[in-house]
């Protein structure tokens, strides 16, 4: 009966009128989000100097189109090597640190969930408590911790102040809630130690949590100007987004390598989501079973 009255209800003016407004919705959401990748694709295949004349656009101008910018991005040049040196140090500080924070905030969040003891709400609602804090508030003080241990224009200064993220605690707090805590008796039970069942019975559970907060985690970081701007000091050492920032000076800029460099940074963030964009729904939907 439900079925059919469901059937029913599909084929009516007002249900017709609901899907078509969500859809157009939707599609137009989709151009505006698209808009900034396609121009920049585009733009990517003109002259610098047409870059400046025009600006972003996405006119298919194909007289003016050109693989010259591609071509001298991987030409061996001076610039291309200190592209490729900064991307190596993204990848390098983005690898590091998704790894260490995912674990990191799922052992953390393990012990919050299923573990009772004392305190237990008061120390989860600390951690929450610091999502609120913007990170301008936090900066200085970090940074003056950052120079007391001496880190200053080392990888370790860039990796190890975000290693506890409060959001991921908070995820993976949310997923693990939605686990029946029977896995961890029927375990004891059975003789197994504290840390085979967080390693080998919960964690693979949490794949779903773990590949969508890796995505989330791999954006943040890859993306990241503000903190490493101020650890960083050489320019060897700099990431992708602070180096092609320094190819805009008040002397010159070098669109060539700005605009594919920054298309091209953005495929190692685009693999990932392909790889893993179906763990997202699953671990956000999981990670909402319990509140």
């Amino acid at each position: 009966m439900a079925e059919t009255k469901r059937r029913d209800l599909s084929h009516t003016p007002s249900f017709k009128i609901k899907t078509i407004l969500g859809t157009g919705f939707f599609v137009v959401l989709c151009v505006i989000i698209a808009f900034p990748v396609v121009a920049g694709l585009l733009a990517s295949f003109r002259p610098g100097t047409e870059l400046i004349r025009r600006g972003l656009s996405i006119d298919f101008n194909f007289t003016t189109m050109t693989t010259a910018n591609y071509r001298y991005l991987f030409g061996g040049n001076e610039d291309s090597r200190k592209y490729f040196m900064w991307y190596k140090n993204s990848l390098l500080i983005a690898i590091v640190s998704v790894v260490l924070t995912l674990f990191i905030c799922y052992f953390v969040a393990y012990g919050l969930t299923m573990y009772d003891f004392k305190l237990r709400n008061l120390l989860f609602t600390l951690v929450i408590a610091t999502m609120m804090v913007p990170f301008e508030i936090l900066m200085l003080p970090m940074y003056k911790e950052v120079i007391a241990l001496k880190l200053i224009d080392t990888y370790a200064g860039v990796i190890l102040p975000g290693l506890c993220g409060a959001s991921t605690i908070f995820f993976f707090r949310q997923y693990l809630s939605g686990l029946p805590k029977e896995l961890l008796s029927a375990a004891r039970i059975d003789g197994a130690n504290e840390y085979y069942i967080s390693v080998k019975i919960i964690l693979p559970l949490a794949k779903p949590a773990f590949a969508s907060m890796g995505i989330l985690c791999a954006m943040g970081v890859w993306n990241a100007i503000l903190w490493p701007l101020l650890v960083l000091k050489g320019a060897e050492k700099f990431t992708l987004p602070i180096g092609l920032n320094t190819l805009l000076t008040p002397y010159g800029n070098n669109y060539d390598v700005l605009i594919a460099g920054s298309m091209f940074g953005i495929l190692p963030i685009f693999i990932i989501f392909l790889l893993f964009q179906k763990y997202i729904i699953d671990g956000m939907t999981a990670g909402a079973v319990k509140g």
